[in-house]
């Protein structure tokens, strides 16, 4: 009985012990870093054991530090709004958009249409438009839209080759039928007689299709009733997780595919503004190479996982289409002609939205002189927020339909017009949560550099500069992936920007080196359902068992970090100059150690 009570209060008793226990930091050591470090340690667990709510946690740092006498609690409020949920604002309105008018639905089944419809094609269709969509919505929308289309497909193609093998059946078992006929006919009586001697005893059976039939239902018994054999489940299992990786892997592509990406931009501005090194056009161009590549492999690593991998069926040209094929293609054409043609809202939200990617693009694209250029008497007022809120804005501007009434004469008047999208639309869309786990992030970030926590870790972690810096990077890496798996990707990041900051200014690399591939890894979240949203989407399904993710998981975690390592040495090395110690990071670490 105690214990049951120890279990249905473990969450009231793990915050008051995490408190107690480490109160002798501030207690008895008297310092700011101590009185920090204190902080720190008590969000980081409430975060990772999720002992309260993440963003209920990220609130402790405008409790705490104004009590520590760390920060003034005006100086940690402004740490909870930013240039980052500016930004975040404007992309959600875009969001918003695309979800409410179909945008996203019609996006992905054109480029499944145009891959075709052979199944090892057909998941890498999926996958590469789940991985678009995933660049602009957030990664759990992306999975939750698409997983109902790959249902239906799914179940569609089993349904298909049920069919086509139970016609089949029946053409086979006809043929023998007409077959004895005529044996009978020409052979006579004595033929006859040893029929009826063959005939199937009561309790057993020598016929072919029994035979079949049997084998089928042992497979059943195995995949349960869901499944008429072992390779469909299969089968369902693949594109389950084609959905799950590729939303996550398209995140990695643009600043704000995912929140972990917004996190360390604002994080990275924030500490090193002299910089002014990334922007969406830099993220684009050194992530862009990584994420195909992953993709790719991740691809290749499912098939061969799951269904084998077969040159042959992948290759085949001017075949006739098999059952199953034509079964996808119909579902797809289908659900596709269901959204009827392209609708005025549509092509603006579209429009809008290319706009948006352009003015990001071109911005201050580095290599040719940006639009920004125009602005040349304010350097660095103009942000990718801005162009997020111009187009943010419009979304709440353009007419979408016009609001009509009957008058008491009959007459049908048009008295307003409904914008793209409402307030309470966008609200509902608006991650309110992350928003205020970001802002608690930047506080806790702030809090670590004036109470000089950051210093005092930087001089500690600074031995580590005699390990080969390509096995720090893998370290570190490593440890941001398998601590994702188990806490939040926001709570990750958040907790160790702080962290990896200082450690690369201590040992005098260029901190891109080290906090780009953190902050990528920190996204590889492949091994369990409850790793982020889309996993556990896919996993609702149930199609999946937990050891199922873990064994694909795996592989993609390893591909990731493997093809992260190999882009920070090669194409992103020259694109930053990582080879050489900045001018705008700062050598106070240096200058301090002992």
């Amino acid at each position: 009985m105690k214990l049951s009570y120890v279990l249905v209060y473990r969450r009231f008793l793990l915050v008051i012990l995490s408190v107690l226990v480490f109160l002798p930091l501030p207690l008895v050591l008297h310092s700011k870093e101590a009185e920090c470090a204190y902080v720190l340690f008590i969000v980081a667990i409430f975060w990772i054991t999720e002992a309260l709510p993440l963003s209920v946690t990220a609130l402790l740092p405008g409790l705490m530090f104004p009590l520590f006498g760390i920060m003034p609690s005006t100086q940690v409020a402004s740490a909870y709004f930013k240039d980052f949920h500016l930004l975040l604002i404007g992309v959600i309105c875009l969001a918003t958009s695309i979800e409410k008018w179909n945008l996203h639905k019609r996006i992905a089944l054109r480029m499944v249409m145009m891959v075709g419809v052979n199944p090892v094609w057909l998941t890498l269709g999926f996958m590469s438009s789940t991985a678009f969509l995933s660049m602009w919505l957030s990664n759990t929308s992306t999975a939750a839209m698409v997983m109902p289309i790959v249902e239906a497909v799914a179940q569609q193609i089993i349904n298909a080759e049920a069919e086509a093998e139970a016609t089949q059946m029946t053409y086979l078992n006809e043929s023998a039928i007409h077959g004895l006929e005529a044996d009978e006919t020409a052979i006579g009586p004595e033929t006859n007689e040893k029929t009826e001697k063959m005939k199937p005893i009561p309790g057993h059976s020598n016929d072919a299709v029994e035979t079949s039939s049997k084998m089928d239902t042992e497979k059943n018994s195995v995949t349960g009733t869901k499944y008429r054999t072992v390779k469909d489940h299969m089968m369902c299992k693949l594109m389950c997780l084609s959905v799950a990786y590729s939303s996550t892997i398209g995140g990695l592509t643009t600043i704000t595919g995912t929140s972990t990406n917004l996190i360390f931009n604002e994080h990275f501005n924030s500490r090193y503004p002299d910089c002014r090194c990334l922007n969406f056009g830099s993220w684009f161009l050194f992530s862009f190479p990584l994420a195909i590549i992953l993709l790719f492999l991740s691809w290749i690593w499912l098939q061969w996982l799951f269904l084998g991998f077969n040159f042959k069926e992948m290759f085949k040209c001017g075949k006739t289409k098999t059952v199953k094929e034509k079964a996808c293609a119909d579902v797809i054409k289908q659900e596709y002609e269901k959204l009827g043609p392209m609708r005025y809202q549509e092509i603006v939200t579209l429009v809008i939205f290319i706009t948006m990617a352009l003015l990001w693009f071109s911005r201050d694209p580095g290599f040719i002189p940006g639009w920004t250029q125009l602005f040349s008497e304010y350097p660095g007022f103009v942000t990718d927020s801005t162009v997020a809120l111009i187009t943010g804005l419009l979304f709440f501007l353009i007419p979408a339909k016009i609001l009509t009434k009957t008058t008491s004469t009959g007459e049908i008047v048009a008295f307003d017009y409904s914008p793209l999208i409402t307030w309470k639309e966008f609200q509902s869309f608006m991650p309110w949560d992350i928003a205020i786990l970001v802002g608690g992030g930047f506080a806790l970030a702030d809090g670590c550099q004036v109470s000089g926590l950051s210093i005092w870790i930087g001089n500690k972690l600074s031995p580590l500069g005699s390990l080969p810096l390509w096995l720090i990077i893998l370290i570190s890496s490593l440890i941001v992936t398998s601590l994702t798996e188990v806490a939040s990707n926001p709570a990750t990041i958040t907790i160790l920007l702080p962290i990896l900051s200082p450690l690369a200014e201590a040992i005098h690399v260029n901190p891109l080196r080290i906090l780009l591939p953190s902050t990528l890894c920190t996204s590889f979240a492949f091994l369990l359902p409850v790793a982020n949203p889309p996993n556990a989407i896919v996993f609702s399904y149930g199609h999946l068992k937990v050891i199922d993710m873990v064994k694909a998981g795996l592989g993609v975690n390893i591909l990731g970090v493997a093809v992260v390592m190999l882009a920070i040495f090669t194409w992103i090395e020259p694109m930053f100059d990582l080879s050489t110690y900045p001018h705008w990071a700062p050598e106070i670490v240096n200058q301090t150690m002992p």
